[in-house]
């Protein structure tokens, strides 16, 4: 019989029964919910509001179900509502009466909204460990590339050379800023709900600080009402996964791209690769794909919490025990995605000379001619107009501008000589756009400096 059977004259319905339980998925809360019920039984002795033997026995018992859940040698009730009666019945089933005297001044709607702090919590301290690990694989192989050059884009045409190791940097700098997230994300998860009871606080004398400090919290909820019915957090961590996963999607797209034979830039190992059924040439990025395919599920996943969420009234309702199995989803597939990711970009073999190759075609300098004219006096929109016609006389001709004679250039300016040829080159191209946040090498070593650093003081923080 469920613990708040007393105002029932009958039994539930199995099926409502079965469509009302969550030990299915909040099961994986237990640590948390045990190690918050251990802060809460020392807290009701310290204050007199249950005898210290009491609070003994309940923290002997709740530590030894702990480790008993851990070790495999107690299982999970499957019949059993949610993960906080369960640890409850199984408390009150080995000590007794003391196992009853836990529930004292709090309710099961301050205590999930504890749960699911302290689990989000470590789940992003993991998921920050996993992004920082990324981060710093995507700068040592940039630091490795500095002088690849390889096309850069816009329109997904060829629009000017930069460098493998800047194309990187931008996925570092995201990175960056998704870790940022997650810092910020942390800060408001930190706050500690208990003692705001069913939503209106209690009449006892708790200390809630108390249970704060125990359970390493930064600070207590401010108000009972918002403590029990407060899902941002959970909101916020899911679109910090998503931006997260977004990055990871645009990533694996130009990986996905960078694989065919169409640009051949990178080859995945065999480890990170699949085959085909029935063509037997294939090699398919299927972890790439598959990442783009769990970003829109991640999406899915936020767009279930704000939708959850907006028309609730306070305080708690039972809508909010959906908030669970979204969240849960989001953390447990970004954690997969990154952690395949890893390993996938350390064992990608860079093929730098296709990626001159294309950058030698496309017309990618066709800036830097029209720069050059500039440098000698004319005006920019004058340079630009002489360049484009350069740019069509190469296409009539089946030329690039790199082979087009000298006298053909003289044509439409006299400001042309021999050092145009030099001025157009790729490595030219590349080596001269020092400025800050440029493809030169010396640039992008100060942009991975920068996220080098950055990693540094959040490891100081």
């Amino acid at each position: 019989m469920p613990m708040w059977a007393g105002r029932f004259s009958k039994e539930i319905d199995s099926r409502v029964n079965d469509f009302n339980s969550s030990i299915k998925f909040d099961a994986r809360m237990y640590r948390h919910d045990i190690k918050g019920s251990i802060a809460h039984a020392t807290m009701l002795a310290e204050c007199g509001i249950i005898d210290t033997a009491d609070s003994k026995k309940i923290i002997d018992g709740l530590n030894g179900i702990l480790n008993d859940l851990d070790s495999g040698a107690l299982e999970f009730d499957p019949n059993a509502e949610d993960v906080h009666m369960f640890v409850e019945a199984e408390l009150t089933k080995r000590i007794g009466d003391a196992g009853k005297r836990l529930h004292t001044a709090r309710s099961r709607n301050d205590q999930v909204a504890l749960d699911i702090r302290m689990y989000l919590r470590d789940e992003i301290v993991e998921i920050k460990s996993l992004v920082k690990e990324l981060i710093n694989t995507i700068v040592e192989i940039a630091e490795n590339n500095l002088d690849t050059v390889m096309p850069g884009y816009t329109h997904l045409q060829r629009a000017q050379p930069v460098t493998f190791a800047h194309h990187l940097s931008a996925y570092a700098n995201m990175l960056c800023r998704d870790y940022e997230r997650l810092n910020d994300t942390y800060k408001r998860t930190d706050r500690m709900p208990l003692g705001s009871g069913a939503l209106a606080g209690t009449t006892y004398p708790i200390d809630r600080q108390r249970v704060c400090d125990l359970l390493g919290f930064s600070e207590v909820c401010q108000n009972s009402l918002d403590g029990v019915s407060d899902r941002d957090f959970c909101i916020e961590l899911a679109n910090t996964i998503s931006i997260l996963m977004m990055h990871l999607s645009r990533f694996s797209e130009e990986i996905v791209m960078w694989c065919s034979w169409e640009f051949k830039f990178v080859e995945l190992d065999d480890a990170y690769s699949t085959g085909s059924s029935i063509m037997p040439q294939k090699k398919n990025p299927d972890v790439t794909e598959l990442i783009r395919g769990k970003t829109a599920r991640v999406y899915g996943d936020l767009n279930t919490l704000l939708d959850m969420m907006k028309n609730l009234p306070l305080a708690y309702n039972k809508d909010m025990q959906e908030d669970k199995e979204a969240i849960f989803d989001a953390v447990d597939t970004v954690k997969l995605c990154i952690s395949t990711f890893i390993p996938m970009l350390e064992t990608m073999t860079v093929l730098k000379d296709n990626m001159r190759a294309a950058a030698a075609k496309g017309f990618i300098n066709a800036t830097d001619c029209a720069d050059y004219l500039v440098k000698k006096g004319m005006p920019f929109r004058d340079a630009y107009k002489i360049t484009g016609t350069l740019v069509a006389r190469c296409i009539s001709l089946d030329t690039t501008l790199e082979a087009l004679p000298l006298e053909e250039y003289k044509k439409l300016s006299d400001k042309f000589s021999d050092d145009v040829y030099e001025a157009i080159s790729l490595d030219t191209c590349v080596m001269q756009r020092k400025s800050q946040g440029g493809p030169a090498p010396e640039s992008v070593s100060q942009q991975l400096l920068y996220v080098k650093n950055f990693l540094n003081e959040q490891d100081d923080k």
